[in-house]
């Protein structure tokens, strides 16, 4: 376990190696994108528009999925993988090539969840956003929806190497699919023609909008939860497989 803590603290000197300074653009950036983004939703919901959930409820979700984005919607660098050469690196360590990229990730998150999503959390009151949990069983949905995002990424990295020089191509479409479907963006209960409630029951609703209903109280946790484990449980065994057959047809820059 001690050589994958140390593979993620790499990754968090890796994205950290610049300085301060250079983090500090993306972290204004989603700042100046999520401030205007609550007052946004003030405005709309103090207008009269029913989106389903009370205002305190929409805004603690809109404030909650940009805090937690990297975690609700799960992005590994497996998909450029192959077109950087550091496949190859990976397959030259003596450890799990998947442990590798998921402790590679999870490395790279913290230096935004240190920088940006902990001093945004605290001056939430100053907002007037409550990041208060309506139920203890957020905490095992978002680690659900961590476990399934990694399962949905190893797909979409599996269908670049199938799809080989489209790496590019292949992310831009997950970024699209998963922004509209997982509900991170747009709640999914506010689709259009009914399509909330049939929507919710495919995998990406189980990402990010499963444990931020949870999180407002907007959904009942016995209803998310068995949906989540089903998703993992289906998913997971496939990528797995389908990851094993792919590695036969990997080719990437360095042999």
């Amino acid at each position: 376990m001690v050589k994958y803590l140390r593979t993620a603290h790499m990754a968090c000197l890796e994205k950290t190696n610049g300085g301060l300074f250079y983090l500090l653009p993306d972290i204004l950036v989603k700042i100046c994108t999520l401030i205007p983004l609550v007052f946004l939703w003030r405005v709309v919901m103090a207008s009269g528009v029913k989106v389903g959930m009370s205002m305190n409820q929409m805004l603690s979700y809109t404030y909650a999925a940009a805090l937690l984005a990297d975690l609700l919607v799960v992005k590994t660098p497996a998909t450029g993988w192959l077109s950087e050469g550091v496949l190859l690196k990976l397959y030259g360590r003596p450890m799990s090539t998947i442990g590798q990229l998921v402790m590679l990730t999870a490395g790279g998150w913290l230096p935004t969840l240190a920088l940006f999503s902990l001093p945004m959390a605290l001056i939430s009151p100053l907002l007037g956003v409550r990041l208060m949990p309506a139920s203890v069983w957020f905490i095992p949905s978002l680690v659900l929806c961590v476990s399934l995002g990694f399962a949905v990424d190893l797909l979409f990295a599996c269908l670049s190497i199938k799809l080989r020089n489209m790496n590019w191509l292949v992310g831009r479409i997950q970024a699209a699919i998963v922004a509209v479907l997982s509900g991170t963006v747009i709640p999914i209960s506010l689709l259009p023609l009914g399509l909330g409630e049939a929507m919710r029951y495919q995998p990406f609703a189980s990402l990010g909008g499963a444990p931020l209903s949870v999180f407002v109280g907007s959904a009942a946790p016995q209803e998310v939860l068995p949906l989540q484990l089903m998703w993992n449980a289906l998913l997971w065994p496939a990528a797995l497989l389908i990851f094993k057959k792919s590695q036969e047809g990997m080719v990437s820059y360095g042999g």
